[in-house]
């Protein structure tokens, strides 16, 4: 029987939405800060990063709930979303098809909430209570993920970003802005699953190659969606990157040369877990995904 990744991503992100639901009940007080937190965590979107963690933790034949631990993924991605479409940042209109967090709630309201939603993924992270996991797996996790959001990480390669818009495309810059801004988190994800699985160092470091070349992989798709992709398909802007002069894989090395360098990261990924068995097969239907989504 084939496997159904369309099955196997709505019953994950029916659990991650259940968690999110439960996290933030009671609500917040203020009020307009538990909205502003709930409009950006609730508006949609692939919950790739958590899903990834879970799918690497059951290839590694992990048997704990470990959503709660995953789902602190998504707070995180998110708040890097809300802080990325402010005015200061990529000043976007749009995301997942409605306003972005500051249209709605006011610039203050959604540094706010972006604040708060780091800050919680970490409260998330270290609570013990949520899995028989033990207190060093989870510091171990905290410290990858950490690395992977912070200022050598996700933050680093967003600055990289902004300060490279409108400059003559080069490789080098390329590559570091797509790496530590996006495949750093996605890489964790993976990792922080195998981490979280208490697995042989083999697996550790198959999964943690993996989650480099989809997460590249990934955002080199981003990059020729922006071109060829369609506002309603994508929920944002088409063209914002080009408009902007964004450091992107096209800019650098043309259309045709992207999608062959997404093609092999993708293959890549997949010969990478020749180790595991059946077990591995959502990681293997995500890699491939990655090349044929429209959005």
């Amino acid at each position: 029987m084939r496997f159904d990744l369309k099955l196997y991503v709505n019953e994950k992100r029916k659990l991650i939405e259940d968690f999110i639901n439960h996290y933030f009940n009671p609500a917040i007080n203020p009020s307009i800060l538990h909205d502003s937190v709930l409009y950006s965590l609730t508006a949609g979107g692939k919950r790739l990063r958590p899903i990834l963690c879970i799918a690497a933790y059951e290839a590694c034949r992990g048997k704990e709930n470990i959503v709660p631990y995953a789902t602190a993924l998504e707070f995180i991605h998110t708040y890097s979303l809300i802080h990325d479409d402010l005015p200061a940042m990529d000043n976007d209109d749009l995301r997942r098809g409605k306003p972005t967090n500051h249209k709605v709630f006011g610039e203050a309201i959604a540094i706010l909430a972006g604040d708060g939603l780091l800050t919680e993924a970490f409260s998330a992270l270290s609570n013990t209570s949520y899995a028989n996991v033990s207190p060093k797996t989870l510091l171990k996790v905290i410290s990858e993920v950490s690395n992977a959001a912070g200022l050598r990480g996700m933050v680093a390669g967003q600055a990289l970003d902004l300060i490279s818009e409108g400059k003559e495309p080069d490789r080098e810059t390329v590559e570091f802005i797509h790496f530590q801004k996006t495949a750093a988190l996605i890489r964790a994800s993976v990792k922080a699953g195998a981490l979280l699985a208490e697995t042989t160092e083999e697996r550790v470091s198959c999964l943690e190659k993996y989650g480099e070349s989809i997460g590249l992989a990934f955002q080199i798709v981003d990059d020729i969606l922006d071109i060829e992709g369609t506002t309603e398909e994508m929920g944002k802007p088409k063209g914002s990157d080009l408009e902007r002069g964004k450091m992107t894989y096209p800019r650098v090395f043309g259309i045709e040369e992207s999608r062959k360098k997404a093609k092999e990261l993708v293959e890549r990924a997949i010969e990478l877990l020749s180790i595991f068995d059946e077990k591995a097969e959502p990681l293997r239907e995500i890699a491939r995904y990655i090349i044929k989504r429209t959005s």
